[in-house]
């Protein structure tokens, strides 16, 4: 990238910045207002992006409070890709080391369930196992299979209630969350994700399948019940690796 270039990101992503100079439209003529134009409809653009992104953040915060931080976010945080729908993978890092939201330490992890309740809706399509493959398995069988898991799953690990303060934020009947850490599994088994509150235990279990644990190594007498029939009744085991 050029140094021109890179001072027109620049201005492009910040409106305090000076236009950059030179600017002329397809006659020569001065282009300065056309540019002040399209950095406001950029800006917006990703802001809006950001909204639609993290619905649940920006009514814990207050449409003008997000509004505000989304457009710091902006300046420090350009697009990667082409695709607007995919913009704000780095908004969860932002609010973990924005001074402001240093109060509310949860944010974070309810910003990373949003973005995995998107990934997940994007992700690739599959076919669950038969589950009479695993209960026709020995013990000792079972005990050393590896789970194939489905694309479209993903597990958030928190120190907070991350998934009782998202449903609580997006279901007027859901009860007021109760302190403590929580894992939120978000699962595909139809069109849409959904999203399961775990306990810590059930979280760290389903982590380790998904590092390629075996069953014995990651499930104990407490959790293999639990978590095996969570995983068969949401179509989330494509494979049994034996």
């Amino acid at each position: 990238m050029t140094d021109n270039q890179t001072l027109f990101r620049a201005a492009l992503l910040d409106g305090t910045l000076p236009r950059p100079a030179g600017l002329t439209d397809g006659q020569r003529r001065p282009a300065g207002r056309r540019f002040d134009v399209y950095r406001n409809n950029v800006a917006v653009g990703l802001c809006d992006a950001l909204e639609q992104a993290f619905p649940v953040i920006r009514k814990l915060v207050g449409d003008a409070f997000f509004r505000a931080m989304a457009g710091l976010h902006v300046r420090s945080h350009p697009p990667k890709i082409p695709m607007m729908m995919f913009y704000g993978t780095d908004f969860p890092a932002f609010l973990a080391s924005f001074p402001p939201v240093a109060h509310l330490p949860y944010l974070a992890d309810v910003a990373r369930l949003e973005l995995a309740l998107r990934d997940s809706y994007h992700a690739a399509d599959t076919v669950p196992v038969d589950p009479a493959r695993l209960a026709a398995l020995s013990p000792e069988a079972l005990n050393s299979a590896r789970l194939q898991l489905a694309p479209a799953l993903r597990l958030i690990r928190s120190d907070w209630p991350v998934a009782a303060i998202w449903r609580a934020n997006t279901d007027p009947a859901a009860p007021p969350p109760a302190p403590g850490p929580q894992a939120a599994l978000v699962l595909r088994p139809m069109l849409d994700p959904i999203v399961v509150a775990l306990p810590p235990a059930q979280g760290s279990a389903i982590a380790a399948l998904l590092d390629g644990a075996t069953l014995g190594q990651a499930l104990d007498e407490t959790t293999a019940g639990p978590v095996l029939a969570l995983l068969v009744t949401h179509h989330a085991i494509t494979d049994i690796l034996t």
